[in-house]
């Protein structure tokens, strides 16, 4: 049955290789940003970023695997979703005790919810995936997207972040002599 997802794998799991390196270039930029970035503030947004990108490789070696009974892989999953759950419990603690950024709604969505529901569902998954297997890999499936989705959007966001926010050009002060003229 997992046979018929080895593409899907290969590409999804492909993806989130490639993407976690970018995230490492983000981070690097960040650390070369005008105004420092404190370690809780990367604890709480940078960081997660790249365990979501390897849990979904995880979760692409996990179901491309050869294992002997389906239900070896549905313990795998699901103690990854059982640990990404835990993990995102500590990023929102992370995300409300650091300092440098008031998260918005978009942040706590795409931070904290998204991947909750994502691990929680890949609990689920794990444990259910030697009952009803078709079914039961396809959500998998959702959940290694929607983890590449939010690992995507996060990414972006801390170089917009960065780029708006850190890379903006002081303004110029007032000419004093402009206002004189007129």
């Amino acid at each position: 049955m997992l046979t018929a997802w080895e593409n899907f794998y290969v590409i999804v799991g492909s993806s989130a290789a490639a993407l976690t390196g970018l995230q490492f270039v983000v981070i690097a930029l960040v650390a070369d940003a005008r105004r420092k970035s404190s370690s809780r503030e990367i604890a709480a947004f940078g960081t997660p970023t790249i365990v979501h990108f390897c849990a979904v490789l995880l979760i692409s070696t996990i179901l491309s695997a050869p294992w002997p009974l389906l239900s070896y892989g549905g313990i795998a999953l699901a103690c990854c979703g059982i640990t990404g759950s835990g993990y995102g419990l500590l990023i929102v603690r992370r995300a409300r005790r650091q300092t440098g950024y008031k998260p918005v709604l978009e942040d706590w969505l795409f931070h904290a919810i998204f991947p909750l529901i994502a691990y929680i569902a890949l609990f689920i998954c794990g444990i259910l995936l030697s009952h009803n297997s078709a079914i039961i890999l396809f959500i998998t499936a959702g959940v290694a997207l929607l983890l590449l989705f939010i690992g995507i959007h996060n990414a972006w966001d801390a170089v917009i972040y960065i780029a708006v926010e850190r890379y903006q050009a002081p303004a110029a002060p007032a000419d004093k002599n402009q206002g004189a003229s007129a």
